[in-house]
């Protein structure tokens, strides 16, 4: 079973922990600012492996690598001058750059699937601490079952991971609460390759160039993580844009308008009474969790707007409630 140390209580001892199980090619559960990551040295295929196993992962899905700063970055990817304008005013923060792979960058191609990019992030806090310790980068994928939904909190990786892994830091709720937006430059253009913790907007107004969306389609080739169609997912089935809730479904609302046949459902849960987006998306996960260990027959979700981080919420709700394979697991 995993050891679970309180990051604020002993700082020390837990990062101590962590640098020792990371270089045993050990995976390990640490906090970041938008959920808990599964991390391991970039590096060390045997320490990549252990991330695809333990998650269950599919390997054609690449990982993110995660780096101290920018300094640290530049040392495996190819920067154009729009990609560095973003990493300077948005790391450390809640965004994934796709870059080229330097020649002889180190990374593992297990890390990047055997693309010739990669997926590179600055995390906020005792994550980015912990990178600059150890000295390399950490590929850190979200610490929970693949295709599941997203922990963000150290109780959700110990409920689902916690049987499977020695160490989780625990560095108290996620305050993003959805994973990072992942876009890639290509010739002074930007796609959006999923949205996250930094809307779409906010990087228009840096950098005067609009985002496509063009790689959110059905079938586009995963580039990035958080492509796949069916991601995020409950047990129980999820239904979009619900006006109305049945009898013994779970209820998940945003804003202060009710919901028809809410006096009737399982469990309601609003993930912003005041209809704040920041709100909802720190809550939506555990929502979704809370949710679906309700024993509800389904999820009824209530609309949300798709401006600003309302755009990642809806990814994440559309990819939880996609159709699966005959035999139910995720696509």
């Amino acid at each position: 079973m995993a050891r679970v140390i309180k990051i604020e209580e002993n700082r020390e001892e837990a990062l101590k922990e962590a640098l020792h199980l990371l270089a045993a090619a050990k995976p390990v559960a640490i906090p970041t600012e938008t959920v808990y990551g599964l991390a391991a040295d970039a590096t060390d295929p045997r320490a990549i492996t252990s991330i695809y196993e333990t998650k269950g992962r599919p390997r054609f899905n690449p990982l993110i690598c995660h780096m101290a700063d920018l300094t640290m970055a530049e040392r495996y990817a190819e920067f154009d001058t729009v990609s560095r304008l973003l990493a300077s005013h948005f790391w450390p923060g809640p965004l994934t750059l796709v870059l080229p792979l330097k020649g002889a960058s180190g990374i593992h191609p297990l890390a990047t699937a055997g693309l010739s990019t990669v997926g590179i992030r600055v995390p906020q806090g005792a994550a980015g601490e912990l990178i600059r310790r150890y000295g390399e980068p950490l590929a850190a994928p979200s610490a929970n079952s693949s295709g599941r939904i997203s922990p963000t909190t150290a109780a959700h990786v110990d409920a689902d991971l916690g049987s499977r892994i020695d160490l989780i830091l625990d560095g108290g709720a996620c305050p993003v609460g959805v994973e990072s937006t992942i876009v890639k430059v290509e010739d002074d253009r930007i796609r959006l390759l999923r949205p996250g913790g930094i809307s779409v907007e906010t990087i228009e107004a840096l950098t005067g160039l609009a985002v496509e969306r063009s790689q959110l389609e059905k079938h586009a080739a995963i580039e990035a993580p958080g492509m796949l169609t069916s991601h995020y997912a409950p047990n129980a089935h999820v239904r979009l844009n619900a006006v109305k809730a049945a009898p013994q479904e779970a209820l998940i609302r945003f804003g202060p308008q009710p919901v028809e046949g809410e006096d009737r459902v399982k469990i309601s849960l609003n993930l912003s009474p005041e209809g704040d987006l920041r709100e909802a998306a720190a809550n939506l996960f555990d929502y979704l969790k809370k949710a679906d260990a309700s024993g509800a027959v389904g999820i009824a979700v209530a609309p949300v707007p798709f401006d600003g981080l309302g755009e990642a919420i809806n990814d994440r709700l559309m990819r939880a409630a996609a159709p699966r394979g005959p035999d139910g697991e995720r696509r």
